[in-house]
């Protein structure tokens, strides 16, 4: 259903089988999103290699897009710490408690070092929690309450993401031609 919605006049299939005969190589889609939403939808595409949407509630057209740039210049994996899984919140304290432990310090003093590194982790993996790139002295957090405005979700793409690439040893094969 996706290839066969009309974009500028021709199908997005049409728009693909022409850039394949164009440069030469194999493209396909291999995941979008449909986002639907009566808020602000911000977007900004980074050289055609980075693409990004993200709902906004309140705020302008302009600031929507400067989060949408955020996000593409960042990669937060989350909005807030709200979002963040339970199972990833675990991992990482166990990762953290860890390298703590290996540091001699006494129980109460590892515990206060487990949730300060949690929450510094947590602000470089959230948006809300990254200094915003056009004003690194702000937190983005800060940037939207200043606004009024409010991040609901964003997705974000870029090419080639996910595609596990085949990790090839050329010592091992050619021991293998022998």
């Amino acid at each position: 259903a996706l290839m066969a919605l009309a974009v500028d006049g021709r199908s997005l299939e049409e728009a693909r089988t022409e850039l394949v005969a164009k440069i030469g190589e194999n493209i396909s889609v291999r995941r979008f999103e449909l986002i639907e939403s009566a808020a602000r939808v911000g977007s900004y595409v980074h050289m055609n290699r980075i693409g990004v949407i993200v709902e906004v509630e309140g705020g302008s057209d302009e600031l929507a897009r400067d989060i949408a740039m955020q996000i593409a210049a960042t990669s937060p994996q989350f909005v807030s710490v709200d979002d963040v899984p339970e199972d990833v919140r675990a991992k990482e304290r166990e990762i953290l408690t860890a390298q703590a432990a290996q540091e001699g310090k006494p129980p109460e003093i590892v515990a206060k070092m487990i949730e300060g590194r949690m929450r510094k982790h947590f602000d470089e993996v959230t948006l809300l929690g990254q200094p915003y790139v056009k004003n690194p002295d702000q937190k983005v957090r800060d940037l939207l309450k200043g606004a009024g405005a409010t991040v609901k979700r964003f997705v974000r793409y870029a090419v080639g993401e996910g595609i596990d690439k085949k990790q090839e040893n050329l010592a091992d094969e050619v021991r293998k031609l022998q």
